[in-house]
């Protein structure tokens, strides 16, 4: 396994929309072992494959504390949501950034797993969340977005000092 470079606000890339896995093989289930032991090693609880720079529609989530669940979703979609939470998210692509955001409370998936079977499940709290925040990476949308312009403007500006500093 390999940890890899994790892409940072405000990277274009990050605006891509990822294209759908064709086939579930070793080098997929390869990325998504890179792309976990990368998120835990960062520390998050979810990261998307366009976040380290891979146009593909997959997302790896773990959000136990004792990061002994881990979950790979290929070409996730949510078929339906209900409810709203409003939690402080964060992400690995805007580091040291939390604000509130609003999402669906509970949703029912669907995905391939890392074997390549269809799953169909539902999600509520923190894990709906998260599935709903790693899905919006694949469609090049990022958590800053629900927020007001002035406070984008204001974390892009953060960003770029600590950048800037740490060069």
């Amino acid at each position: 396994m390999a940890l890899l470079n994790i892409l940072h606000y405000p990277d274009p890339r990050l605006r891509n929309r990822a294209e759908p896995v064709e086939r579930v093989d070793d080098e997929i289930r390869r990325l998504a072992d890179d792309m976990l032991e990368t998120m835990y090693d960062a520390p998050g609880i979810g990261l998307a494959a366009i976040q380290v720079g891979v146009s593909k529609r997959l997302i790896v989530l773990d959000i136990t504390e004792d990061r002994q669940d881990p979950l790979c979703l290929i070409n996730p979609v949510v078929l339906e949501s209900s409810g709203t939470e409003k939690l402080d998210e964060g992400c690995l692509s805007v580091p040291g950034v939390f604000e509130p955001v609003e999402r669906a409370a509970r949703i029912r998936y669907r995905a391939l797993n890392r074997d390549g079977e269809e799953i169909e499940e539902e999600a509520e709290g923190l894990l709906a969340v998260c599935i709903q925040h790693e899905i919006d990476h694949l469609d090049g949308k990022l958590f800053v977005d629900y927020l007001t312009e002035l406070k984008r403007q204001r974390i892009r500006k953060k960003l770029e000092k600590q950048r800037l500093r740490s060069m």
